[in-house]
């Protein structure tokens, strides 16, 4: 059981995430802020879940001038700074990693898996399978429309523009997650799934894992690998 400081600290920072993601859902969805690019309408809240309000913060300013409403509003959006870019770059990678873990950590708990005796060691191989699978998702639906790409040629692009980016984002999960089993929460008082502040933990690791693919992201958009979003 986690100390109930860490419980209540825990719903208050799944609470913000769901929050953020349910005000970026009604901008775009109920107040019509729509996305250009269609993908984005699944990152941004995706985004929110683990970064909460400095999501929402990032898709008033990035996000929704990129909608068709803003701009009969307001004109053409103005210019993002690298740093944005590279932001947005980011969150478009993590939202598949994101996506991935949550379904994988469930599915894996609800049948007791685990490697070695350790149900984070199936974690590793589980999220990252899932998170491949749906950051390539990701990443297609973003660079196929742009470049015009048929679906073989699409798939193998997004498999290069998100590889190396998704890898490193699970980098710091993975390191974060270790942490969190063997030295915060060692046997026999690992949190599981379904303690709030196991998920509060993971959203932390989440942001840890922006940062760390932070680096790989910038390289790729740069060498244009990677679309600029």
């Amino acid at each position: 059981m986690a100390p109930r400081w860490l419980t209540v600290l825990a719903w208050c920072g799944l609470g913000l995430g769901f929050a953020s993601a349910i005000w970026i859902l009604l901008d775009i969805y109920v107040r019509r802020y729509r996305q250009r690019m269609p993908v984005m309408e699944a990152v941004w809240p995706v985004t929110a879940l683990y970064f909460g309000p400095a999501a929402a913060v990032g898709y008033h300013r990035w996000g929704r001038p990129k909608s068709r409403r803003w701009q009969r509003e307001h004109g053409d959006p103005p210019d993002k700074p690298g740093y944005a870019t590279t932001a947005v770059g980011v969150s478009h990678c993590g939202a598949g990693c994101t996506l991935g873990d949550i379904v994988s950590e469930f599915a894996l708990f609800s049948i007791g898996a685990t490697v070695a005796g350790e149900a984070v060691y199936a974690s590793y191989i589980g999220d990252y399978i899932l998170a491949l699978a749906l950051g390539v998702v990701f990443q297609y639906f973003a660079i196929a429309p742009m470049r015009g790409l048929s679906l073989r040629k699409g798939l193998v692009e997004a498999v290069k523009a998100d590889f190396l980016s998704l890898t490193a984002f699970q980098v710091g999960l993975f390191g974060w997650m270790a942490l969190t089993a063997f030295v915060f929460f060692p046997a026999p008082h690992h949190l599981h799934p379904s303690d709030a502040a196991y998920w509060f933990l993971m959203q932390i690791g989440m942001i840890v894992g922006f940062f760390t693919a932070w680096p790989v992201n910038t390289r790729l958009i740069r060498r244009g690998i990677k679309e600029a979003m």
